[in-house]
């Protein structure tokens, strides 16, 4: 008989430790804060990937297209043990992997290197199409997305596309932190309804509703999240 150890479950308390090793002058604190609570849940409760799993074909993946402010995702990937806890004070520095932006080929578990805005949904959209040439339509693809990305018109490019194009594997959490420029006739959530998606709007730190919101059936239509979110 085999026995195997399995260690303590993450524990959402540790984030205020994780999140205070990482220092510097351009953490973009308020950015990464705003997600830290729907990061979590996401994945300590609804994304179907771990470290073992890091590279299976039949993994969820996530896309943090927010990734100016990556220091909440570096935290969440380190309670979950994606990543040492003791790179974390090093994050920003030269030789550290932990970078201002996240690049997929230093950090273990993300899927791509970001920063710029406007670039996660439609690389989530190439994603979802991509798994179904490949005949695997049962793992989902998330993208985290900022309000503020919504003034990039390449955002809007995907949320046309993927509603008609009835993209049910593709997820989209949008964190309403009311940094956008310019404002949306209805709301944030009215954008993606007219496409066609499925949507859900809550509170960005309640888990329990982020979890009901990321879990809510939602056939033949993507689904958005719109998460909105007070500054701590």
């Amino acid at each position: 008989m085999t026995t195997t150890t399995v260690g303590p479950a993450p524990d959402h308390r540790e984030l205020d430790r994780l999140m205070s090793l990482m220092t510097g002058d351009e953490k973009h604190g308020p950015a990464a804060t705003s997600t830290l609570d729907a990061l979590w849940v996401l994945y300590n409760r609804v994304l179907r990937v771990t470290p073992a799993t890091a590279d299976d074909q039949e993994r969820d993946r996530f896309l943090l297209s927010k990734g100016h402010g990556p220091m909440a995702y570096y935290a969440v990937l380190a309670a979950h043990g994606f990543l040492d806890e003791a790179l974390l004070p090093g994050f920003g520095s030269y030789d550290s992997p932990l970078g201002h932006h996240p690049d997929r080929l230093l950090v273990p578990g993300a899927e791509i290197g970001s920063g710029s805005l406007g670039h996660g949904l439609p690389l989530a959209v190439g994603s979802v199409l991509g798994l179904r040439a490949q005949g695997l339509t049962d793992p989902r693809v998330w993208v985290l997305i900022g309000d503020a990305e919504l003034d990039e018109g390449s955002n809007h490019e995907a949320i046309a596309y993927a509603g008609p194009a009835g993209l049910e594997q593709l997820h989209t959490l949008v964190i309403d932190n009311a940094s956008a420029t310019y404002g949306r006739p209805g709301g944030i959530a009215s954008r993606f309804e007219s496409a066609g998606w499925s949507v859900g709007t809550v509170d960005g730190r309640n888990h329990e509703a982020l979890y009901a919101a990321f879990t809510a059936p939602h056939p033949g239509r993507p689904r958005a999240v719109v998460a909105t979110v007070a500054p701590k």
